[in-house]
């Protein structure tokens, strides 16, 4: 399989307070001078602020750029290459991008993605229905009306767009951390802690097409425009601006990715607690509940009424808080344990409301494609042991296994994780104080009021970005594959605290230190020798990285996708791994069987079905199986078949001799009512070349890695 191996070739005030009687004979004049002073100081912190973000934004762009160059020599290797190196799902998602740029025409493109019967054999289906690739749609789209294919290639507009969006990412993050610290220093840290910590917070370097690349610097964008939304005292036409950046945010962050809904589920978690313990301004809560709903809703519409779309908790949950809302319209008023009562009946109620609609509209919508999520989860916080395959499948794999230890340990190394903790800890602190005080407040008092006194200790926008970090936490430390929704923010929460006057404030007036110009010192210093350790221990780092080069090399699929090409008619059907078929479809434009958007229920049994060539399945049941979707070649994986990176129990030939009752292979205990298979492995004994398989099988390619049979054609 694919190798990388090297490559061949204020002072004014005191004097002010010293001589109260020149402020009294010019007070025009002083008061005039001094707030010019620091409307021009605005002015330049801003504009340095903006040129930092940008110039980081842009640096980080071509960083990522030249580590993917410089990772697989993409300039000089073939068009094939190129292509194999989007791997798994990846190179599904472009091959559309790359079905639009060769299309005849626009409308011949979105005809063929609306009606596509090669995605999926002896099926039609709706890409743009089934999946997030309107991204692709619009790109091609673009590529082809602007004047630029004598010189930039389909592939490069395409990764160098998904570069650029890295830069709209960082610029996001900075500006969110300067909102909440009011200092353009604290998103200079986040920037830098987003860049060093690389391996841990993007990895859209060696897997761009993804969707969480499309998507992720779009909800940045939205958290930066909550968290503005949050402030108090904006004009109404600042916030009427600030919704419009919200909703555009939240539309594009769920045009572009299928997890949309779970990501702002928890968002809207957070929004709830908040407002219940009120500490967020409840028309603003309003206003993004419904913002969220719209903005699904909008996707919904576009992807042609995605069932899971209508079926989703966010919808259900957001519709259940509403509604909620309107029956208890008294919560936020009476005695602490009072409130406290009223709270629990309202978590009740909306939870209850929640299931009840979510249930009744899958049911009106027979709708069953993400049930395979709620298997998966019932499975792994430890609801029962499952043999269902579609949930070991991602039981199994590391990504969405627990957060390892070891990433703590990186994070540690550039102080993130240590600063962070200790912010953590101090706004947690804060929180737990503002929110008792709200519960404790008397009858009557508005929330503007109580904010008056309590803003000093936690303002909206910080205690939103508190309870977004620890549920996004928490979901990160539950599922690996989810920690890049957290470490990037952990980044401007870190950076936010260390810049921050709620966290030095208190801990100056604890220890009896507090004056206004050491706080204001330590601020900024701290922030300040925390970049220069950084830049010290990282920069030689960064430059070694970006000098180390390397190239491409998987000469086994590059052999497997040229033959494919050169010896199988347009209309071949394969069948196969869902990985390597995504590759298929991109290299060769051979129509699949299965492939890896696993949304979708019969998809996932026909994958299940595919999958028995791995399993102890006899030679006519298998050939019974791929004859009924239409499959001509069938390709055989050695490092399936004889699999060891995963533990006995996690191989897939495991997983598919449970799910089908079967004792597994090798040493070690079965379950008791597992019973021996009547036949050999499949993919095993084929090659063994006996009658009962040359009947149906005829071996067509080998090499190292793949083996490829095609199926005979009985009448």
């Amino acid at each position: 399989m694919t190798t990388i191996r090297q490559r061949r070739v204020g002072k004014s005030t005191e004097a002010a307070e010293d001589q109260p009687s020149e402020k009294n004979v010019k007070p025009d004049g002083k008061i005039l001078s001094d707030h010019i002073g620091r409307k021009l100081w605005n002015i330049l912190s801003i504009t340095v602020g903006g040129i930092a973000a940008i110039s980081l934004g842009l640096l980080t762009s071509v960083y990522v750029a030249t580590l993917h160059e410089n990772d697989l020599w993409f300039s000089n290797i073939k068009e094939v290459e190129r292509e194999i190196s989007f791997r798994t799902e990846c190179g599904l998602y472009y091959s559309y991008y790359k079905q639009m740029i060769q299309a005849a025409s626009i409308q011949q493109g979105l005809h063929g993605l609306v009606y596509d019967n090669k995605t999926e054999s002896v099926r039609t289906i709706n890409i743009l229905e089934r999946m997030n690739v309107y991204q692709e749609v619009f790109l091609s789209i673009l590529y082809r009306i602007l004047p630029i294919q004598q010189y930039l290639e389909p592939v490069y507009f395409y990764i160098y767009t998904l570069f650029g969006l890295q830069a709209v990412y960082v610029i996001a993050l900075y500006v969110t951390s300067w909102l909440l610290s009011g200092t353009w220093l604290s998103g200079l840290l986040a920037a830098c802690w987003y860049i060093t910590n690389r391996i841990d917070t993007t990895r859209v370097e060696f897997t761009i097409p993804l969707r969480e690349n499309w998507a992720l610097p779009f909800f940045a964008v939205q958290i930066a425009a909550i968290t503005y939304l949050l402030r108090a005292h904006l004009q109404p036409f600042q916030e009427k601006l600030t919704l419009v950046a919200v909703f555009m945010a939240t539309f594009l962050f769920s045009l572009t990715w299928q997890f949309n809904q779970f990501m702002m589920l928890i968002q809207a978690l957070a929004l709830f607690i908040l407002d219940c313990f009120d500490m967020l301004p409840t028309a603003k809560v309003t206003w993004l509940y419904i913002i969220q709903i719209s903005g699904l809703l909008l996707v919904c519409v576009l992807q042609f009424f995605n069932s899971m779309i209508l079926g989703s908790l966010l919808i259900s949950f957001n519709t259940s808080v509403l509604i909620a809302r309107t029956i208890q319209k008294n919560l936020k008023r009476g005695s602490l344990l009072s409130r406290l009562g009223k709270i629990i009946l309202h978590v009740l109620l909306v939870l209850c409301s929640t299931l009840t609609i979510n249930k009744f509209i899958k049911k009106i919508l027979n709708l069953e494609s993400d049930e395979h999520i709620f298997k998966f989860l019932k499975a792994k916080f430890g609801f029962g042991a499952t043999r269902d395959f579609d949930a070991n499948l991602y039981l199994c794999e590391e990504a969405f296994g627990l957060l390892p230890l070891n990433t703590f340990s990186r994070l540690s190394d550039t102080l993130l994780f240590y600063v962070y903790v200790f912010v953590l800890f101090l706004m947690t602190v804060a929180a737990v104080i503002v929110a008792f005080q709200n519960l404790s407040g008397s009858n009557g008092v508005s929330f503007m009021e109580k904010m008056e006194e309590c803003t000093i200790i936690l303002k909206p926008d910080a205690a939103y970005n508190l309870i977004h970090t620890v549920l996004f936490g928490c979901l990160a430390l539950s599922t690996m594959r989810m920690k890049y929704l957290w470490t990037s923010h952990m980044c401007v929460f870190a950076s936010f605290g260390l810049c921050s006057t709620e966290v030095w404030r208190p801990i100056l007036r604890c220890i009896h230190l507090y004056t206004s110009q050491r706080m204001h010192v330590i601020k900024y210093s701290v922030p300040i020798i925390t970049l220069l350790y950084i830049s010290y221990k990282f920069w030689p780092g960064i430059m070694d990285e970006l000098s180390e080069l390397r190239e491409f090399y998987d000469p086994d699929t590059v052999e497997l996708m040229n033959w494919i090409k050169s010896n199988t008619p347009n209309t071949a059907v394969f069948a196969g791994s869902m990985q390597l078929l995504a590759g298929v479809k991109l290299c060769t434009g051979r129509t699949l069987t299965n492939h890896p958007h696993y949304e979708d229920k019969n998809l996932r049994e026909r994958t299940k079905q595919i999958y028995q060539i791995y399993a102890k399945r006899s030679p006519d049941d298998v050939y019974r199986i791929l004859r009924s979707f239409g499959t001509d070649y069938v390709i055989l994986e050695d490092s399936i078949c004889y699999e060891r990176r995963h533990s006995r129990g996690c191989r897939l030939r495991d997983l598919l001799d449970i799910a089908n009752g079967h004792i597994m292979d090798g040493l070690g205990e079965n379950e008791p009512d597992l019973k021996p298979s009547l036949y050999p492995r499949f993919c095993e004994e084929i090659k063994k070349n006996l009658p009962s398989y040359t009947t149906h099988f005829t071996r067509v390619f080998q090499n190292k890695t793949f083996h490829v049979y095609k199926l005979a054609k009985h009448k």
